[in-house]
């Protein structure tokens, strides 16, 4: 059986399987860093519509690997798609486990969302209409930022002067209670305690903080979610389950579910995902005529 770990680093490198044929009318930027916690020098992908002049509603991409892999590379064919619909795309690095635990990677994408805003003159976005979107782990740490604006104990280091407020979210197939992933998951009792530092007979208390569901309020961000029926790593009853609790505290929200799919939704066309994906974030992003 294969792990979590291959399965999902063929998910996030798939983009860097040909190389990156940027458009005519995108303007591409690799390699900008964003935040240096713990000497780790971290970085972001850039992609920005070329002709006009914005500003741009932006969205923050958010890359799986099962919090210990995964790199933003794999965001990069996507980060051309959404310049190309009249978008600032940022793909982001973060810290991983075993050596960084959580809350690492929730302080580095909350950096990454203030610097954008700090950036957001140079790089022609809206401050005020930035979403995020991310697979697996990413989807997980997008729902993350969707669910605790304004919780302090997230903000980490940098550009404290600007907000971590995400506007909308889109989670593709992203845990959201890791209470009860042990049983449901093929390898949640060997991913999970690298990211917390124990399974739930040592550290309960770590895997409740650290699953979106418990930080759910009527202040969360809207949210879309995609994941297949027969997900065999995020059980789908994941998605269900915050689905279900983000409507009773009558946040809009939305459960796409793909009937049959395993994780990554590779037998789901890419166009049908990123067409839901991209209307999604045009309804919440981009300014009513």
């Amino acid at each position: 059986m294969r792990s979590l770990l291959s399965s999902l680093l063929l998910f996030t490198l798939t983009a860097q399987a040909a190389e990156l044929a940027v458009p005519d009318n995108v303007i591409f930027t690799k390699d900008v860093e964003f935040a240096n916690p713990a000497d780790q020098h971290l970085q972001v992908n850039i992609a920005q519509p070329k002709e006009a002049t914005g500003p741009f509603p932006a969205v923050v991409c958010i890359h799986g690997g099962g919090f210990r892999a995964g790199k933003r590379e794999g965001y990069d064919k996507l980060l051309l798609t959404l310049a190309q619909h009249g978008y600032v795309a940022i793909t982001v690095t973060y810290r991983l486990a075993p050596e960084f635990k959580f809350p690492a990677a929730v302080y580095d994408c909350k950096a990454a969302v203030r610097w954008l805003r700090a950036n957001a003159a140079k790089y022609h976005v809206d401050p005020a209409n930035i979403g995020t979107m991310g697979g697996s782990a990413g989807g997980h740490l997008a729902q993350f930022l969707g669910v605790t604006e304004g919780v302090k104990q997230f903000d980490g280091e940098g550009n404290l002067d600007q907000s971590s407020a995400v506007k909308c979210v889109v989670n593709f197939f992203g845990p959201s209670d890791f209470t009860k992933s042990y049983g449901k998951s093929v390898d949640a009792a060997e991913v999970l305690p690298l990211f917390l530092g124990g399974d739930l007979t040592t550290k309960l208390k770590e895997h409740i903080i650290a699953s979106p569901l418990y930080w759910v309020t009527p202040a969360a961000a809207p949210t879309l979610f995609l994941h297949g029926t027969a997900d065999q790593y995020v059980a789908f009853e994941q998605a269900q389950w915050i689905c279900d609790k983000l409507k009773a505290a009558q946040v809009e929200t939305e459960l796409v579910p793909f009937e049959g799919a395993l994780h990554g939704l590779k037998s789901v066309p890419t166009e049908k995902t990123d067409a839901l994906m991209i209307d999604f974030f045009d309804k919440h992003l981009k300014a009513k005529k």
